[in-house]
């Protein structure tokens, strides 16, 4: 039976890359040793924060 996770993740999302940028995405794994998934997630965080960064600079 397999391992209980504490956030377990049920939802699969795939996208078509290019070539160069599946170049890009073995090139920042080989570099942070993190799998695409990982990579993705972190983006969505980074590009969240400055979304929401410009709206708090819009708002003052």
């Amino acid at each position: 039976m397999g391992r209980m996770r504490e956030n377990p993740r049920y939802n699969v999302i795939s996208m078509r890359v290019s070539d160069s940028e599946r170049e890009q995405l073995e090139y920042l794994m080989r570099r942070t040793h993190k799998s695409v998934s990982d990579i993705m997630r972190e983006a969505m965080l980074n590009l969240t924060m400055q979304l929401d960064h410009q709206e708090v600079r819009r708002a003052a």
